[in-house]
């Protein structure tokens, strides 16, 4: 769509010719880089759009900017003693939207929680495969084998019961795949066989109600008016897509958006120097890696896996690719983890060794893939760039390269499969701050064909993660965290290879955004200074 197009588009959508004694709606643009892969949180598998913390609620949530969890639609709980029993009191009065073909009859209450949960852990339920997709991080992260059920009080209260001690379920339920949904909605859009309109006619309590949608074009949403926490500031929110940064550059300095995520590290330095434009940084709670699949021959040897680990140069994929903003990954846990190990040594790039590692495996001639993203993510701007240095630095010990790339929903896909064929480039973001999210989710056995993109499953590691996590100090929990990130870097199911400082330029009228350590964009907070 060019600029023109794109303006015409939001005159169309959004005419300004208003009677002087209306106020002027306020609309905000934001440039993003990806169509969304699902408006149902809990079958989302890598995109970080907003539809979570627009359209939905949780029962606990994060301080704006934080990893402090806070009440959402539960405000309040307890915990029992033995940590196994949490009782949460849900909120009177909360209202689910309305969209066409459904006018909710009654507020949120405590069937609409276990619905939410019921429907990614019992297979009987009608809404368990309803995409014909998984409920990736439910499983990703363990949920069956954690949770032994939930029970109603009364219309709200209610009792989830653990099988054992958890430390990090309180962060867990605030991540997007405990996003709550209308069981009353569920239940309609059962009687009139159209289940698919829970992810595509999206019902939540949050700030924003779904407009409309155009793949690959916009997105709109409009403020809730009943939003329990006060209807928001802006009263239109447009996601216009762009997946080159360029273009989403340009449309910020033509006043086209307001703010965008993801510019080239290249640019940053003019983007700072331009008129009217800000930009707002901080350190991610990222790493971007290269995931072999280790249940493919040969890289389910770790010597193999170590010896290509090494013929890659992290140093000059860094500065060439992240020009200043970011830094060599030592570990899966960035520095700005509370366990990161500190003591890890640092990467070592040694051709000559890789190239005697692998003839000691007894590999020789070895072909192979590297997936390389097709869009931008803080944890590696420009995979395609990445993937053909990686290429040329195992030229060199004689590892034959083919890059391949694909739509980024059909990556998200075939990248989860256990017979993927070739190394992916991908990372992970945390989800809510605690480490056991970092480690378990993209490299426990839970995660096997759903999160765990090296299809990795060690049950040495995977032990230390389950006594970590049944532990409350965290000074405990740190020793057993750094003998995981020790067995993972002895093993090497990733090239762990950078962690960045995440940007987001807007326009200086835009205020009250408050970035988010997640990644995620909140919307409900920000104006627009007239």
């Amino acid at each position: 769509m060019t600029r023109r197009h794109f303006v015409l588009l939001l005159a169309a959508l959004f005419p300004c010719a208003l009677p002087v004694h209306q106020s002027v709606a306020k609309t905000l643009v934001y440039c993003t880089e990806v169509s969304p892969d699902t408006f149902d949180p809990a079958l989302a598998s890598g995109s970080r759009d907003a539809s979570a913390t627009a359209l939905y609620n949780r029962m606990v949530e994060f301080d704006p900017g934080t990893t402090k969890v806070r009440p959402g639609l539960a405000e309040s709980w307890e915990i029992s003693d033995d940590g196994l029993t949490y009782t949460f009191h849900l909120r009177h009065g909360v209202k689910f939207h309305s969209v066409e073909g459904f006018t909710p009859s009654r507020d949120f209450n405590a069937d609409d929680v276990l619905f939410t949960f019921d429907r990614q852990a019992n297979a009987q339920n009608p809404f368990n495969n309803y995409a014909k997709r998984q409920y990736i991080y439910f499983d990703g992260i363990g949920m069956p084998d954690l949770v032994a059920g939930w029970r109603k009080l009364d219309d709200h209260t209610v009792v989830m019961t653990l099988k054992a001690p958890h430390s990090p379920m309180l962060a867990d339920l605030a991540m997007d795949f405990a996003s709550l949904v209308s069981k009353e909605y569920a239940d309609k859009l059962v009687a009139e066989k159209r289940l698919l309109d829970l992810a595509l006619k999206p019902v939540g309590t949050g700030p924003f109600q779904l407009v409309d949608y155009q793949q690959d074009a916009v997105i709109r949403y409009k403020a809730n008016p009943d939003y329990w926490r006060g209807k928001p500031k802006i009263d239109d929110l447009v996601f216009a897509i762009a997946t080159d940064a360029s273009i989403r550059m340009e449309k910020l300095r033509a006043g086209e958006c307001d703010l965008m995520p993801y510019p080239n590290p290249a640019d940053l330095e003019a983007i700072k120097a331009t008129l009217g434009i800000k930009v707002m940084r901080q350190e991610g709670l990222n790493t971007g890696y290269l995931a072999f699949n280790t249940l493919q021959k040969p890289f389910d040897d770790p010597r193999v896996r170590k010896a290509i680990a090494i013929a890659i140069d992290t140093q000059a994929l860094v500065d060439v690719v992240f020009r200043g903003t970011g830094e060599v990954a030592r570990n899966p846990l960035p520095p700005t983890s509370w366990a990161y190990d500190k003591t890890s040594p640092d990467h070592v790039f040694d051709p000559a060794a890789a190239r005697q590692g692998l003839a000691d495996a007894g590999v020789k001639d070895l072909h192979m893939k590297i997936w390389a993203m097709p869009v931008q993510r803080p944890y590696n701007p420009n995979a395609q760039r990445m993937a053909e240095m990686i290429q040329s630095d195992l030229a060199k010990i004689g590892v034959n390269v083919e890059v391949v790339t694909y739509e980024w929903t059909e990556y998200l896909a075939r990248s989860k499969s256990r017979d993927r064929d070739g190394a992916m480039l991908f990372g992970f973001t945390g989800d809510n701050g605690d480490p056991d999210n970092f480690l378990s989710v993209p490299l426990g056995c839970a995660g096997v064909g759903t999160t765990n993109r090296a299809n990795w499953c060690f049950p040495a590691f995977d032990d230390l993660l389950k006594q970590a996590a049944g532990i409350v100090d965290p000074a405990a929990r740190a020793k057993l965290y750094s003998q995981a990130q020790a067995i993972f870097r002895e093993q090497m199911p990733w090239v762990a290879i950078a962690h960045s400082v995440v940007s987001m330029p807007m326009r200086e009228q835009v205020t009250g955004y408050v970035m988010d350590p997640f990644d995620h964009h909140d919307f409900s907070g920000v104006d627009i200074r007239e």
